[in-house]
């Protein structure tokens, strides 16, 4: 089977996560896909398949025989699609031989155009497979998963030598809890990708670090006839709170290993204000920093509204992989070699988000990531095309071969 055929397949199962939901994983729905999954890589001929209470996906392919001692490589994608968009009913356009301009999504004649997305001009010639404009597409991450078990089905049907292949899927990595609950120790592998980029040939081994900051303020509400010297405006205060933060510093503004302070919600009235923030930065000390900035203002602020009028409560969530990859930079470097061979152009970017694997990588599995081929994620606008996928496809089976050698 191709993996655009798995892709369209995988899409037609509803299974988005959840980021209000306090349950593991944080939509049952998701259990529909695993079982499917469990299923297909029986069918495929792996080893020890099974989906936990939690709604991770384990198997593995042993070791071609004399091959036993080479590393065990492992593959992990994620099930679950963004709640950012509708992920239910998805229904995908093909369009063979796209004319590089202009696509029609016809579920609500939206449109895809090159003058918002220049790289559809690249794209000509290719199978083009799109959303309805209903939906996303979900290609973010069922055509890692597809391309996964693609490679795995090269691999046992031309018979080619490899070590022990073990294969991960996991629940809610659109939510950021991907990784947490992921059995690393049973799970078997001393390396692993994650199949979870953008366009073929993109390696990403530095991430963003990250924070959540909360910050909550208490006014102090009178009769506004009556407020002079009295009234704190918790509405206000808010509003003096964002604008003591760098402007040019906020997600609009910024691009490549530029970090940000991201208003992501703000409530408010005069008694009072709570607001979210994301804290990001690739460096460091840069991260540690915003972090501080944060603390100052809430400084600043209590020492001229009163005490305890702003509370900040700043949550890490994720680390940069690059520390946790440096040691093992031969999983660029075979992967930049897979793609030689190819013809593909090693595209070398740092995430900006996070990924399960800066998770596992902090966890003891090295795990950098590699692009699936898709544009355009958590949206009606996601696409992606059957040629990519194959060269992703072709990838994965490259890797493998080298460490076999």
């Amino acid at each position: 089977m191709k993996a655009y055929e798995r892709l369209l397949k995988y899409v037609k199962v509803y299974t988005t996560s959840d980021e209000n939901s306090d349950t593991h994983p944080t939509t049952i729905r998701q259990f529909d896909l695993a079982h499917i999954l469990v299923e297909e890589m029986k069918s495929l001929r792996f080893e020890n398949c099974k989906v936990d209470e939690n709604c991770y996906v384990y198997g593995t392919i042993p070791a071609t025989k004399g091959y036993e001692s080479k590393p065990s490589i492992g593959l992990i994608a994620h099930m679950d699609t963004a709640p950012a968009a509708n992920g239910e009913n998805v229904k995908p356009q093909i369009i063979e031989n796209y004319d590089g301009g202009e696509v029609i999504l016809k579920g609500n004649n939206s449109v895809l155009s090159p003058d918002r997305f220049p790289h559809l001009k690249d794209l000509k010639g290719r199978t083009l497979i799109t959303t309805d404009g209903t939906s996303l597409l979900g290609a973010d991450d069922k055509a890692g998963i597809a391309e996964i078990l693609t490679a795995c089905e090269i691999i046992i049907k031309e018979n080619i030598p490899h070590g022990k292949i073990c294969v991960g899927f996991t629940p809610d990595e659109e939510v950021g809890l991907g990784a947490h609950l992921f059995d690393v120790k049973n799970f078997g592998a001393d390396f692993a990708y994650t199949i979870d980029g953008g366009i073929e040939g993109e390696i990403s081994y530095e991430n963003f670090n990250a924070a959540a900051a909360e910050v909550e303020i208490k006014g102090v509400s009178v009769h506004p006839g009556s407020a002079k010297n009295t009234m704190i405006n918790a509405a206000n205060v808010a509003i003096e709170f964002n604008s003591m933060l760098p402007s040019c510093e906020r997600p609009e503004y910024t691009e490549g290993y530029e970090g940000f302070y991201y208003l992501d919600s703000l409530k408010a009235n005069t008694e009072h204000a709570s607001m979210k923030y994301i804290l990001r930065d690739h460096n460091s000390d840069k991260f540690e920093n915003r972090k501080s900035t944060m603390q100052l203002i809430e400084k600043l602020l209590n020492e001229k509204y009163g005490e305890g009028t702003v509370e900040v409560t700043l949550k890490d969530q994720y680390k940069n992989m690059l520390e946790n990859i440096k040691p093992c930079m031969h999983l660029i470097d075979n992967a930049i070699d897979a793609m030689k061979v190819l013809n593909v152009t090693p595209v070398i970017e740092p995430i900006r988000g996070g990924t399960d694997g800066a998770t596992l990588s902090y966890m003891g599995l090295p795990c950098p990531n590699l692009g699936t081929g898709g544009f355009a994620y958590h949206g009606e606008f996601e696409h992606i095309s059957v040629e990519g996928m194959d060269i992703c496809t072709n990838i994965i089976v490259e890797i493998l071969k080298r460490y076999a050698r």
